[in-house]
């Protein structure tokens, strides 16, 4: 698997960001492409603590026994997601764009670049955890909009 760590694995998602365009449509999904930029760029600022969720006592239980599977297996079109990562509005494309960018670009500073080592959802997270979820998850979603 590539790694969010690896300058030239980064490098490749920040490649497949840049050919979104703001007429890109989505493949599956009600998401328009600002609304994914958005939502992807507020899942990873969370590794950054710039992004506090809360979690109740239930989904911390769910995420804790859910995230084995989840890692160790490709994301499902259409999953749910949290309230928090939800965004309905319409963002300038440019601007969610080049945040997304700068925001994952940093992983490529490596694993010290990550603050948060208990996840809301998800519980403990090791630095193979984030790398995980964070290539699994914008991996998902570049697919999602055909790149």
């Amino acid at each position: 698997m590539n790694s969010i760590f690896d300058k030239s694995g980064n490098a490749e998602i920040i490649s497949r960001i840049n050919k979104l365009s703001h007429q890109s449509k989505a493949v599956w999904g009600k998401m328009t492409v600002d609304q994914m930029l958005k939502h992807t760029n507020e899942a990873i600022i969370v590794a950054f603590g710039e992004n506090q969720i809360k979690v109740n006592f239930l989904m911390k239980f769910l995420g804790k026994v859910l995230k084995n599977k989840i890692f160790n297996s490709e994301f499902k079109k259409n999953s749910p997601t949290a309230k928090e990562f939800i965004f309905l509005e319409k963002y300038d494309f440019e601007i969610s764009k080049n945040e997304l960018i700068k925001n994952f670009s940093r992983f490529a500073e490596g694993e010290k670049s990550i603050i948060l080592t208990i996840h809301p959802f998800w519980g403990k997270m090791t630095s193979e955890d984030w790398n995980k979820l964070m290539w699994k998850h914008m991996n998902h979603h570049l697919e999602q909009f055909g790149v």
